[in-house]
């Protein structure tokens, strides 16, 4: 079983997400990195001021308003590391008709949890990772008993490099890849290139490099660097709009644009890296730093900046429809166009 299956011969690949799976010809345009919680859970659990009920109701409110626009679906990439918790998304989605695509994986820039520090990289099933055994049920069974199944695979290369620790995150994630088949989203510091690490990587363990995003490759406009991984051919996650804070909004833009006249739009996805709820900030920063950093502002303010800068109809839905369903579809199938 592969995160992506049908139903009955014949029938268009399914992707699961929070409410069960949905035909990838159905999954409309998506936004490819958007986060519904981004949470220090010990931290919430503890110390923080939480009102679950509100937050719910909050983010249900958020991802209705989008899904009301035109948005039939986000990919949320939250896994452990970053306060995963299925069953308060599935509260979201039942209030909401947007499609919510969950992950699996480990979000570290350096070290691994300690809780996998005496379970060795060779102490899993048949000698893998159990990682690789954990990504891999995420994937096959559905997390943590609720009955949902990530679709996707997520780890991080970010400035701090190729540590052991993200290594072997990196290398469990390709491990689970390769078993399921479910594409893979890494996080990349495009400053520092580890965009090109990550492929060496994963190519090694024998990653299909056509079912990778680099996600964050929008934050920087050095084409040489990113024609170099669409090249490769792995997707770019043109993922942070409204962060002007890491590269200016006009920046952003021309980097898209230029990438689509040379022919590119086929290889870049388009979303914010939004959350409806991150606590990583104290109240009044985003507004004060990244007014625009927001689940709406593509809709709003970029889509219309690209198509000012010559990007077309047809391209604009490649990168929100056409290329987000081929990264859900296996390798081999065929959907319907």
């Amino acid at each position: 079983m592969t995160a992506t299956e049908s139903d009955q011969a014949g029938a268009p690949p399914a992707v699961q997400t929070v409410r069960g799976p949905v035909p990838v010809t159905e999954l409309g345009r998506v936004f490819m990195h958007e986060h519904v919680f981004v949470l220090n859970e010990e931290i919430r659990q503890n110390y923080a001021d939480w009102d679950e009920d509100e937050q719910v109701g909050a983010a249900a409110a958020k991802l209705s308003a989008l899904a009301g626009r035109g948005v039939a679906t986000i990919a949320d990439p939250t896994v452990v590391g970053i306060g995963r918790n299925i069953p308060r998304v599935q509260r979201v989605a039942a209030r909401t008709g947007i499609n919510i695509i969950v992950a699996t994986g480990l979000y570290t820039y350096n070290d691994i949890p300690l809780y996998f520090r005496y379970r060795g990289p060779d102490s899993g099933a048949d000698g893998r990772d159990p990682m690789t055994d954990l990504f891999t049920a995420d994937i096959t069974e559905g997390i943590a008993n609720t009955g949902v199944k990530a679709a996707f695979l997520k780890c991080c290369i970010e400035e701090e490099g190729l540590t052991p620790g993200v290594e072997r995150v990196m290398r469990a994630v390709a491990g689970a890849h390769v078993i399921t088949g479910a594409p893979v989203m890494v996080h990349t510091h495009p400053a520092s290139q580890s965009g090109l690490e990550a492929l060496r990587v994963l190519g090694e363990e024998g990653a299909d490099l056509s079912r990778v995003l680099m996600g964050h490759s929008g934050d920087t406009d050095d084409l040489d660097y990113l024609t170099r991984l669409a090249d490769a051919g792995c997707l770019l996650g043109m993922d942070r709009f409204g962060l002007d804070i890491l590269l200016p909004f006009e920046r952003r833009v021309a980097a898209v644009a230029a990438l689509a006249a040379r022919g590119y739009a086929d290889r870049m996805v388009l979303s914010h890296d939004a959350s409806c709820h991150i606590d990583w900030f104290p109240a009044g920063l985003i507004d004060a730093f990244a007014p625009n950093w927001h689940l709406e502002h593509l809709l709003d303010e970029v889509l219309p900046a690209l198509r000012e800068q010559g990007v077309s109809e047809q391209q604009v839905e490649e990168m929100l429809v056409a290329n987000p369903r081929r990264y859900f579809t296996p390798a081999g199938a065929r959907t319907a166009t």
